[in-house]
Protein backbone atom coordinates (compact mmCIF):
# COMPACT_ATOMS: atom_id res chain seq x y z
CA UNK A 1 0.00 0.00 0.00
CA UNK A 2 2.77 2.16 1.04
CA UNK A 3 4.54 1.81 -2.48
CA UNK A 4 1.42 2.41 -4.23
CA UNK A 5 0.66 5.70 -2.38
CA UNK A 6 4.52 7.15 -3.19
CA UNK A 7 3.89 5.99 -6.85
CA UNK A 8 0.93 7.80 -6.87
CA UNK A 9 2.30 10.83 -5.26
CA UNK A 10 5.33 10.79 -7.97
CA UNK A 11 2.98 10.58 -10.98
CA UNK A 12 0.76 13.37 -9.39
CA UNK A 13 3.73 15.26 -9.07
CA UNK A 14 5.01 14.27 -12.64
CA UNK A 15 1.41 15.26 -14.06
CA UNK A 16 1.64 18.38 -12.39
CA UNK A 17 4.96 19.22 -13.99
CA UNK A 18 3.25 18.23 -17.15
CA UNK A 19 2.57 22.64 -18.06
CA UNK A 20 6.18 23.20 -17.35
CA UNK A 21 8.89 22.99 -20.09
CA UNK A 22 12.24 20.98 -19.20
CA UNK A 23 14.17 23.75 -18.31
CA UNK A 24 11.91 24.82 -15.37
CA UNK A 25 11.77 20.82 -13.94
CA UNK A 26 15.52 20.52 -14.13
CA UNK A 27 17.26 24.10 -14.35
CA UNK A 28 16.17 27.47 -13.18
CA UNK A 29 15.09 30.90 -14.78
CA UNK A 30 19.08 32.61 -15.08
CA UNK A 31 20.21 29.99 -16.78
CA UNK A 32 17.56 29.88 -19.58
CA UNK A 33 17.76 33.92 -19.55
CA UNK A 34 21.33 33.82 -19.68
CA UNK A 35 22.30 34.10 -23.58
CA UNK A 36 19.66 37.54 -23.59
CA UNK A 37 20.91 38.85 -20.06
CA UNK A 38 24.60 38.73 -21.33
CA UNK A 39 23.25 40.22 -25.09
CA UNK A 40 21.59 43.06 -22.88
CA UNK A 41 24.90 43.47 -20.80
CA UNK A 42 27.21 44.15 -24.20
CA UNK A 43 23.95 46.69 -25.73
CA UNK A 44 23.23 43.90 -28.42
CA UNK A 45 19.55 44.61 -28.31
CA UNK A 46 18.00 42.61 -31.00
CA UNK A 47 19.90 39.98 -30.37
CA UNK A 48 18.71 39.99 -26.46
CA UNK A 49 14.78 39.82 -27.97
CA UNK A 50 15.87 37.11 -30.37
CA UNK A 51 17.57 35.30 -27.51
CA UNK A 52 14.39 35.47 -25.00
CA UNK A 53 13.64 32.03 -23.88
CA UNK A 54 10.00 31.22 -24.88
CA UNK A 55 7.54 31.51 -22.31
CA UNK A 56 9.03 29.80 -19.73
CA UNK A 57 7.89 31.97 -16.58
CA UNK A 58 4.00 32.82 -18.24
CA UNK A 59 2.81 36.43 -19.89
CA UNK A 60 3.74 38.36 -16.66
CA UNK A 61 7.30 37.86 -16.90
CA UNK A 62 7.90 37.06 -20.34
CA UNK A 63 5.59 40.28 -21.14
CA UNK A 64 7.85 42.49 -19.15
CA UNK A 65 11.18 41.33 -20.14
CA UNK A 66 10.20 41.68 -23.63
CA UNK A 67 8.53 45.12 -23.17
CA UNK A 68 11.94 46.27 -21.81
CA UNK A 69 14.04 44.87 -24.05
CA UNK A 70 11.81 45.77 -27.09
CA UNK A 71 11.92 49.58 -25.72
CA UNK A 72 15.78 50.08 -25.55
CA UNK A 73 15.69 48.21 -29.34
CA UNK A 74 13.44 50.96 -30.45
CA UNK A 75 10.56 48.34 -31.40
CA UNK A 76 7.99 50.69 -29.36
CA UNK A 77 4.87 49.41 -30.63
CA UNK A 78 6.01 45.97 -29.95
CA UNK A 79 7.02 47.00 -26.54
CA UNK A 80 3.87 48.45 -25.65
CA UNK A 81 1.99 45.54 -26.79
CA UNK A 82 4.42 43.31 -24.33
CA UNK A 83 4.06 45.32 -21.45
CA UNK A 84 -0.49 45.35 -21.61
CA UNK A 85 0.23 41.92 -21.76
CA UNK A 86 1.99 41.56 -18.85
CA UNK A 87 0.08 44.49 -17.05
CA UNK A 88 -3.76 42.35 -17.87
CA UNK A 89 -1.90 39.21 -16.48
CA UNK A 90 -1.31 40.97 -13.12
CA UNK A 91 -4.62 42.67 -12.95
CA UNK A 92 -6.35 39.10 -13.30
CA UNK A 93 -3.66 37.93 -10.59
CA UNK A 94 -4.62 40.91 -8.26
CA UNK A 95 -8.51 40.32 -9.19
CA UNK A 96 -8.43 36.28 -7.80
CA UNK A 97 -8.83 37.44 -4.01
CA UNK A 98 -8.20 33.28 -2.95
CA UNK A 99 -6.02 30.57 -5.05
CA UNK A 100 -8.12 28.91 -7.81
CA UNK A 101 -7.65 25.12 -8.05
CA UNK A 102 -4.89 25.76 -11.17
CA UNK A 103 -3.05 27.00 -8.72
CA UNK A 104 -3.43 24.84 -5.75
CA UNK A 105 -2.46 22.12 -8.15
CA UNK A 106 0.68 23.90 -8.93
CA UNK A 107 1.59 24.56 -5.35
CA UNK A 108 0.65 21.05 -4.88
CA UNK A 109 3.42 20.06 -7.73
CA UNK A 110 6.20 22.25 -6.55
CA UNK A 111 6.00 20.30 -2.93
CA UNK A 112 7.76 17.68 -4.88
CA UNK A 113 9.23 19.29 -7.58
CA UNK A 114 10.48 23.31 -7.10
CA UNK A 115 9.53 26.59 -6.53
CA UNK A 116 8.96 26.99 -10.68
CA UNK A 117 5.88 25.44 -10.58
CA UNK A 118 4.01 28.30 -8.49
CA UNK A 119 2.51 30.96 -10.55
CA UNK A 120 5.09 34.07 -10.65
CA UNK A 121 4.45 37.01 -8.63
CA UNK A 122 6.37 40.29 -9.67
CA UNK A 123 7.84 42.12 -6.50
CA UNK A 124 6.97 45.45 -5.49
CA UNK A 125 9.87 47.18 -7.68
CA UNK A 126 9.09 45.29 -10.89
CA UNK A 127 5.24 46.15 -10.50
CA UNK A 128 6.46 49.87 -10.06
CA UNK A 129 8.85 49.62 -13.21
CA UNK A 130 5.88 48.23 -15.13
CA UNK A 131 4.30 51.05 -15.16
CA UNK A 132 7.17 53.33 -14.94
CA UNK A 133 7.68 51.30 -18.70
CA UNK A 134 3.97 51.94 -19.61
CA UNK A 135 4.22 55.47 -19.34
CA UNK A 136 7.38 56.03 -21.00
CA UNK A 137 5.61 54.36 -24.12
CA UNK A 138 2.91 56.65 -23.60
CA UNK A 139 5.37 59.77 -23.50
CA UNK A 140 7.57 58.29 -26.21
CA UNK A 141 4.48 58.54 -28.42
CA UNK A 142 3.40 62.29 -26.68
CA UNK A 143 0.54 61.03 -24.63
CA UNK A 144 0.82 62.68 -21.52
CA UNK A 145 -2.70 61.47 -20.07
CA UNK A 146 -1.57 58.63 -20.44
CA UNK A 147 1.92 58.55 -18.91
CA UNK A 148 -0.02 59.94 -16.11
CA UNK A 149 -2.44 57.16 -16.08
CA UNK A 150 0.55 54.70 -15.61
CA UNK A 151 2.49 56.46 -12.50
CA UNK A 152 -0.71 57.22 -10.87
CA UNK A 153 -1.09 52.92 -11.05
CA UNK A 154 2.49 52.29 -10.16
CA UNK A 155 1.91 53.48 -6.07
CA UNK A 156 -1.71 51.63 -6.34
CA UNK A 157 -0.68 48.33 -7.53
CA UNK A 158 2.99 48.73 -5.23
CA UNK A 159 0.80 49.14 -2.26
CA UNK A 160 -1.57 46.35 -3.19
CA UNK A 161 0.91 44.18 -3.45
CA UNK A 162 2.60 44.79 -0.49
CA UNK A 163 0.06 43.96 1.66
CA UNK A 164 0.03 41.06 0.03
CA UNK A 165 3.75 40.38 0.58
CA UNK A 166 3.15 41.11 4.67
CA UNK A 167 0.31 38.66 5.01
CA UNK A 168 2.40 35.56 3.10
CA UNK A 169 4.74 37.01 5.36
CA UNK A 170 2.61 36.24 8.61
CA UNK A 171 1.26 33.02 6.84
CA UNK A 172 4.62 31.70 6.45
CA UNK A 173 5.48 32.36 9.99
CA UNK A 174 2.66 30.64 11.40
CA UNK A 175 3.12 27.58 9.40
CA UNK A 176 6.47 27.32 10.60
CA UNK A 177 5.50 27.07 14.01
CA UNK A 178 2.71 24.67 13.67
CA UNK A 179 5.29 22.38 11.98
CA UNK A 180 8.29 23.41 14.60
CA UNK A 181 10.01 24.50 11.76
CA UNK A 182 10.82 28.08 12.92
CA UNK A 183 14.43 26.82 14.88
CA UNK A 184 15.29 24.94 11.30
CA UNK A 185 14.57 27.93 9.03
CA UNK A 186 16.59 30.21 11.63
CA UNK A 187 19.70 28.25 11.14
CA UNK A 188 19.10 27.93 7.60
CA UNK A 189 19.02 31.70 7.34
CA UNK A 190 22.12 32.15 9.43
CA UNK A 191 24.00 30.53 6.84
CA UNK A 192 22.59 31.82 3.57
CA UNK A 193 24.97 34.50 2.26
CA UNK A 194 24.18 38.59 2.73
CA UNK A 195 21.86 40.26 0.01
CA UNK A 196 22.70 43.18 0.95
CA UNK A 197 19.57 44.30 2.73
CA UNK A 198 19.22 48.22 2.62
CA UNK A 199 16.57 49.60 3.67
CA UNK A 200 17.28 52.98 1.51
CA UNK A 201 16.24 50.14 -1.24
CA UNK A 202 12.96 50.17 -0.16
CA UNK A 203 11.61 53.01 -2.41
CA UNK A 204 12.49 54.30 -6.65
CA UNK A 205 13.67 57.61 -6.61
CA UNK A 206 13.61 57.10 -10.47
CA UNK A 207 9.64 56.40 -10.15
CA UNK A 208 9.14 59.26 -7.85
CA UNK A 209 11.14 62.11 -9.22
CA UNK A 210 9.96 60.55 -13.17
CA UNK A 211 6.20 60.89 -11.82
CA UNK A 212 7.44 64.51 -10.70
CA UNK A 213 8.19 65.78 -13.93
CA UNK A 214 4.76 64.28 -15.37
CA UNK A 215 2.65 66.29 -12.62
CA UNK A 216 4.54 69.63 -12.86
CA UNK A 217 4.34 69.40 -17.11
CA UNK A 218 0.47 68.84 -16.83
CA UNK A 219 0.17 72.04 -13.77
CA UNK A 220 -0.52 69.63 -11.19
CA UNK A 221 2.40 71.15 -9.12
CA UNK A 222 0.99 69.75 -5.21
CA UNK A 223 1.63 66.32 -6.79
CA UNK A 224 4.72 66.75 -8.80
CA UNK A 225 6.11 68.49 -4.70
CA UNK A 226 5.13 65.86 -3.38
CA UNK A 227 6.71 63.07 -5.54
CA UNK A 228 9.95 65.06 -5.99
CA UNK A 229 10.07 65.44 -2.18
CA UNK A 230 9.66 61.53 -1.98
CA UNK A 231 12.77 60.80 -4.59
CA UNK A 232 14.72 63.44 -2.48
CA UNK A 233 13.90 61.17 0.57
CA UNK A 234 15.40 58.38 -1.18
CA UNK A 235 18.48 60.16 -2.79
CA UNK A 236 18.88 62.61 -0.15
CA UNK A 237 22.63 63.60 -1.57
CA UNK A 238 21.35 63.89 -5.08
CA UNK A 239 21.76 67.85 -6.03
CA UNK A 240 19.46 67.62 -8.97
CA UNK A 241 16.64 66.27 -6.91
CA UNK A 242 17.46 69.04 -4.05
CA UNK A 243 17.71 71.80 -6.38
CA UNK A 244 14.13 70.54 -8.12
CA UNK A 245 12.71 70.34 -4.74
CA UNK A 246 14.18 74.09 -3.87
CA UNK A 247 12.64 75.46 -6.89
CA UNK A 248 8.83 74.24 -6.10
CA UNK A 249 9.26 74.96 -2.78
CA UNK A 250 10.35 78.46 -3.68
CA UNK A 251 7.86 78.96 -6.18
CA UNK A 252 4.65 77.29 -3.86
CA UNK A 253 6.25 79.29 -1.03
CA UNK A 254 6.77 76.31 1.55
CA UNK A 255 8.12 78.22 4.00
CA UNK A 256 8.19 75.96 6.31
CA UNK A 257 10.05 73.43 4.19
CA UNK A 258 12.43 76.09 2.80
CA UNK A 259 14.03 76.66 6.48
CA UNK A 260 15.08 73.07 6.58
CA UNK A 261 15.81 72.67 2.59
CA UNK A 262 18.09 75.96 2.78
CA UNK A 263 19.65 75.29 5.81
CA UNK A 264 21.16 71.55 4.10
CA UNK A 265 21.08 72.73 0.65
CA UNK A 266 21.25 76.36 0.72
CA UNK A 267 19.24 79.16 -1.46
CA UNK A 268 17.63 78.36 -4.78
CA UNK A 269 19.03 80.43 -7.68
CA UNK A 270 16.49 81.36 -10.52
CA UNK A 271 17.66 80.82 -13.82
CA UNK A 272 17.11 83.60 -16.47
CA UNK A 273 13.58 83.51 -18.02
CA UNK A 274 15.01 83.18 -21.21
CA UNK A 275 15.90 79.76 -20.50
CA UNK A 276 14.29 76.18 -21.06
CA UNK A 277 14.53 73.23 -18.81
CA UNK A 278 16.40 70.35 -19.86
CA UNK A 279 15.63 66.92 -17.30
CA UNK A 280 17.68 63.86 -18.65
CA UNK A 281 17.23 60.31 -17.33
CA UNK A 282 20.22 57.98 -17.81
CA UNK A 283 20.11 53.92 -17.64
CA UNK A 284 22.86 52.43 -17.30
CA UNK A 285 24.10 48.74 -17.11
CA UNK A 286 21.66 45.77 -16.50
CA UNK A 287 20.52 44.19 -13.50
CA UNK A 288 22.07 41.65 -11.67
CA UNK A 289 20.45 37.68 -12.18
CA UNK A 290 19.76 35.79 -9.32
CA UNK A 291 21.95 32.61 -8.98
CA UNK A 292 21.87 29.37 -7.19
CA UNK A 293 23.01 28.45 -3.97
CA UNK A 294 22.67 25.22 -2.28
CA UNK A 295 22.35 23.86 1.15
CA UNK A 296 23.50 20.15 1.28
CA UNK A 297 20.85 18.09 4.06
CA UNK A 298 21.42 14.25 5.04
CA UNK A 299 18.46 12.36 6.18
CA UNK A 300 18.05 8.73 7.14
CA UNK A 301 14.98 6.02 7.09
CA UNK A 302 14.43 3.28 9.64
CA UNK A 303 16.56 0.66 7.04
CA UNK A 304 19.80 3.17 7.76
CA UNK A 305 19.46 4.36 4.05
CA UNK A 306 20.55 8.05 3.32
CA UNK A 307 19.40 10.47 1.49
CA UNK A 308 21.30 14.05 0.32
CA UNK A 309 18.64 16.71 -0.44
CA UNK A 310 20.51 19.81 -1.54
CA UNK A 311 17.98 23.04 -0.26
CA UNK A 312 18.30 25.17 -3.45
CA UNK A 313 18.00 28.89 -3.02
CA UNK A 314 18.00 32.21 -4.92
CA UNK A 315 20.81 34.63 -4.28
CA UNK A 316 22.45 37.41 -5.61
CA UNK A 317 26.31 37.30 -5.73
CA UNK A 318 28.34 40.69 -5.58
CA UNK A 319 28.07 42.92 -7.91
CA UNK A 320 29.80 45.69 -9.62
CA UNK A 321 27.82 48.70 -10.48
CA UNK A 322 28.94 49.65 -14.43
CA UNK A 323 31.63 52.93 -14.97
CA UNK A 324 30.22 54.94 -17.83
CA UNK A 325 31.98 58.02 -19.16
CA UNK A 326 29.80 61.01 -18.96
CA UNK A 327 27.32 62.00 -21.56
CA UNK A 328 27.77 65.20 -23.39
CA UNK A 329 25.48 68.20 -23.74
CA UNK A 330 27.04 69.88 -27.25
CA UNK A 331 30.38 68.24 -26.85
CA UNK A 332 30.67 69.53 -23.22
CA UNK A 333 30.46 66.87 -20.51
CA UNK A 334 27.22 66.42 -18.60
CA UNK A 335 27.29 66.12 -15.02
CA UNK A 336 24.50 63.22 -13.40
CA UNK A 337 23.64 61.59 -9.38
CA UNK A 338 22.38 58.71 -8.92
CA UNK A 339 18.72 58.21 -8.49
CA UNK A 340 17.90 55.03 -8.29
CA UNK A 341 20.04 51.82 -7.77
CA UNK A 342 18.13 48.75 -9.34
CA UNK A 343 20.60 46.12 -7.96
CA UNK A 344 19.93 47.16 -4.49
CA UNK A 345 16.15 47.39 -4.94
CA UNK A 346 16.44 43.81 -5.86
CA UNK A 347 18.52 42.44 -3.35
CA UNK A 348 16.40 43.79 -0.85
CA UNK A 349 13.09 42.39 -2.27
CA UNK A 350 15.09 39.21 -2.15
CA UNK A 351 15.70 39.55 1.46
CA UNK A 352 11.95 40.00 2.25
CA UNK A 353 10.88 37.27 1.01
CA UNK A 354 13.72 35.22 2.02
CA UNK A 355 12.07 33.63 5.07
CA UNK A 356 8.98 32.59 3.01
CA UNK A 357 10.79 30.89 0.28
CA UNK A 358 12.90 28.57 2.85
CA UNK A 359 9.81 27.61 4.61
CA UNK A 360 8.77 26.14 0.99
CA UNK A 361 12.37 24.35 0.70
CA UNK A 362 11.84 23.10 3.91
CA UNK A 363 8.34 22.02 3.61
CA UNK A 364 9.46 20.29 0.18
CA UNK A 365 12.49 18.29 1.91
CA UNK A 366 10.05 16.82 4.37
CA UNK A 367 7.48 15.27 1.55
CA UNK A 368 10.59 14.31 -0.66
CA UNK A 369 11.86 12.31 2.16
CA UNK A 370 8.46 10.80 3.08
CA UNK A 371 8.21 9.82 -0.30
CA UNK A 372 11.60 8.11 -0.67
CA UNK A 373 10.98 6.51 2.52
CA UNK A 374 7.18 5.17 1.75
CA UNK A 375 9.16 4.01 -1.72
CA UNK A 376 12.15 1.80 0.07
CA UNK A 377 11.87 -1.29 1.10
CA UNK A 378 15.58 -2.08 1.99
CA UNK A 379 19.00 -0.96 2.21
CA UNK A 380 19.62 -1.78 -1.53
CA UNK A 381 16.04 -0.79 -2.69
CA UNK A 382 16.20 0.61 -6.40
CA UNK A 383 13.20 2.65 -5.17
CA UNK A 384 15.01 4.79 -3.03
CA UNK A 385 17.61 5.13 -5.29
CA UNK A 386 15.60 6.62 -8.30
CA UNK A 387 13.71 9.07 -5.33
CA UNK A 388 17.31 10.42 -4.55
CA UNK A 389 18.01 10.95 -8.35
CA UNK A 390 14.46 12.68 -9.16
CA UNK A 391 15.12 14.91 -5.77
CA UNK A 392 18.49 15.66 -6.70
CA UNK A 393 17.60 16.70 -10.17
CA UNK A 394 14.46 18.65 -9.46
CA UNK A 395 15.61 20.49 -6.87
CA UNK A 396 15.89 24.05 -8.42
CA UNK A 397 15.81 27.53 -7.24
CA UNK A 398 13.28 29.66 -8.29
CA UNK A 399 15.57 32.44 -9.65
CA UNK A 400 12.69 34.49 -11.59
CA UNK A 401 13.44 38.14 -12.28
CA UNK A 402 12.96 40.78 -13.97
CA UNK A 403 16.31 40.35 -15.54
CA UNK A 404 16.43 43.31 -18.44
CA UNK A 405 16.04 46.49 -15.98
CA UNK A 406 18.74 48.85 -16.25
CA UNK A 407 21.31 48.59 -13.11
CA UNK A 408 21.49 52.04 -11.78
CA UNK A 409 19.85 54.99 -13.08
CA UNK A 410 21.07 58.95 -13.11
CA UNK A 411 19.81 62.15 -13.76
CA UNK A 412 20.69 65.60 -14.36
CA UNK A 413 19.15 68.72 -15.74
CA UNK A 414 20.35 72.48 -16.56
CA UNK A 415 19.08 75.64 -18.42
CA UNK A 416 19.82 75.56 -21.96
CA UNK A 417 18.87 78.70 -24.50
CA UNK A 418 16.29 77.97 -26.87
CA UNK A 419 16.76 76.29 -30.20
CA UNK A 420 18.53 72.46 -31.28
CA UNK A 421 21.18 70.74 -28.83
CA UNK A 422 22.39 67.35 -28.76
CA UNK A 423 23.24 64.74 -26.06
CA UNK A 424 26.19 62.47 -27.22
CA UNK A 425 27.98 59.90 -26.29
CA UNK A 426 30.19 56.90 -27.92
CA UNK A 427 29.15 58.45 -31.56
CA UNK A 428 25.29 58.19 -30.58
CA UNK A 429 23.20 61.59 -30.59
CA UNK A 430 19.52 62.29 -29.26
CA UNK A 431 18.61 65.28 -30.05
CA UNK A 432 17.13 68.15 -28.04
CA UNK A 433 14.94 70.65 -28.82
CA UNK A 434 14.75 73.39 -26.30
CA UNK A 435 11.93 76.39 -25.56
CA UNK A 436 12.26 79.26 -22.99
CA UNK A 437 10.24 78.53 -20.26
CA UNK A 438 9.56 74.65 -21.04
CA UNK A 439 11.05 71.41 -20.21
CA UNK A 440 12.65 68.78 -22.16
CA UNK A 441 12.56 65.32 -20.97
CA UNK A 442 15.38 63.24 -22.29
CA UNK A 443 15.36 59.48 -21.92
CA UNK A 444 18.66 57.53 -22.55
CA UNK A 445 19.93 53.97 -21.68
CA UNK A 446 23.16 52.49 -22.24
CA UNK A 447 24.77 49.01 -21.91
CA UNK A 448 27.90 48.45 -23.35
CA UNK A 449 29.29 50.71 -26.01
CA UNK A 450 25.66 51.39 -27.04
CA UNK A 451 22.92 53.98 -26.53
CA UNK A 452 19.51 54.03 -27.21
CA UNK A 453 17.31 57.38 -26.52
CA UNK A 454 14.97 60.21 -27.60
CA UNK A 455 13.72 63.59 -26.20
CA UNK A 456 10.37 65.03 -25.88
CA UNK A 457 9.04 68.84 -25.10
CA UNK A 458 6.39 69.29 -22.38
CA UNK A 459 5.34 71.79 -20.49
CA UNK A 460 6.02 74.71 -18.29
CA UNK A 461 9.78 74.54 -16.29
Amino acid sequence: MLKRAAVAVLSFSLVACANLSTQSLFSHYSAANSQAHQAMQQGQYQQALEALPDAPAGDILDGMEKGRVGFVAQHYPESFAALKVSDNAVKQQQREAVLQVSEGFNQAGSLLTNDNMITYKPADYELGFLHLYLSLNYLQQRDLEGALVEVRRANQVQEAAKREREAELGRAEQEARRKGLDQNLGAVLARYPDVGADLGNVQNGYLFYFSGVLYEADGDLNSAYIDYKRALAVAPDNVFVADTVLRLATRMGMTDDLKQLEARYGKYQAPSRNQGRVVIFDEQGVVAAKDSWRLPLWLYDRHGNGAVYNLALPYYGNTVAPRFSPLKMDNQPLSSSNLSNINGMAQYSLSEELPVIVLRRALRVLAKDQVRQSASRGADDVGNVLANIFNTLTEQPDTRSWQTLPAKVDVSHQMLAPGKHAVTWNGHQVDVDVVAGRTTMVWVSRQGNQLTGWSVLLGDS
